[in-house]
C-alpha cells in the first residue's frame, strides 16, 4: 500500500505531470505565471477544483452512469459539474479576496474549460490503477480514495510548475534578455527546459 501511494504521488507531481509532461492546462500555466503570488494563487485554486471535481464525477460516474448505461455521456456531465465548482469557488474568492479576485483576472473563470482538470477526472475512470500509475502493479482496482490522492497529487504538480515558471519569469525581467526574445518567445524557451527537466522522471 504505501508503496502504490508513493508511485501515484510521484507519477501524478513529476513523471506525469499535467503540464510539463501532458501539455495540459498551458492556458494559465502562461497567463497567470508572471508573478509567483498570482501563479500560486491559481495552482491552489485548479488544485481545490481537481479535488473537489473528482470527489463529485467519480462517484457520479461509477454509481450512476454506468449502472444507468449512460457513460457516453460523461464529458457533458463533468462540464456542467466543474462549472459549477469553479463558479462557486469564484464566488467565494471574490467575497474573500478582492485583490487576489482582480489579479487573476478573466483566468479564474476559465478554470472551467482548463483541460487538466477535465484530463484528471477522464483519466481517473479506469478500473486499473495500472493505466493510470506507471510502475504500479496490475490488478489493483481504482477506488475514490486512489482517485482523491492523485487528484491531490496532480494538482500539487500543476501548482509547482506554475511557481516555477512564476518564479523564473521574475527572474527574466531583470535579466538582460535580448529584444527579439522578451516576453513570449524566452517564456515559451523557459518552459521547453522545465518540460525537458521533468522528462527525465518518466525515465526512471
Amino acid at each position: 500500500m504505501a508503496a502504490t501511494i508513493l508511485l501515484i504521488v510521484i507519477s501524478a507531481v513529476f513523471s506525469q505531470n499535467f503540464i510539463l509532461v501532458k501539455f495540459l492546462g498551458i492556458c494559465p500555466f502562461l497567463g497567470v505565471s508572471k508573478k509567483t503570488n498570482s501563479a500560486l494563487s491559481m495552482g491552489i485554486a485548479v488544485t481545490l477544483v481537481m479535488i473537489l471535481a473528482t470527489l463529485v464525477t467519480w462517484p457520479l460516474y461509477m454509481y450512476v452512469m454506468v449502472p444507468l448505461g449512460i457513460e457516453y455521456l460523461e464529458i457533458i456531465f463533468f462540464i456542467f459539474v466543474i462549472a459549477a465548482l469553479v463558479q462557486m469557488l469564484e464566488k467565494i474568492i471574490e467575497k474573500l479576496s478582492p485583490a487576489l479576485y482582480r489579479s487573476m483576472g478573466i483566468y479564474l473563470p476559465l478554470i472551467t474549460t482548463n483541460c487538466a482538470i477535465l484530463g484528471v477526472a477522464e483519466l481517473l475512470l479506469v478500473n486499473d490503477l495500472s493505466a493510470v500509475v506507471s510502475g504500479a502493479a496490475e490488478g489493483i482496482s481504482m477506488n475514490l480514495g486512489f482517485a482523491l490522492l492523485y487528484a491531490l497529487c496532480a494538482g500539487i504538480g500543476f501548482t509547482l510548475a506554475m511557481v516555477l515558471m512564476g518564479g523564473v519569469r521574475e527572474k527574466m525581467e531583470k535579466l538582460p534578455v535580448a529584444k527579439c526574445m522578451k516576453g513570449f518567445p524566452i517564456t515559451m524557451v523557459a518552459a521547453s527546459f522545465m518540460a525537458m527537466a521533468f522528462y527525465v522522471f518518466a525515465l526512471l
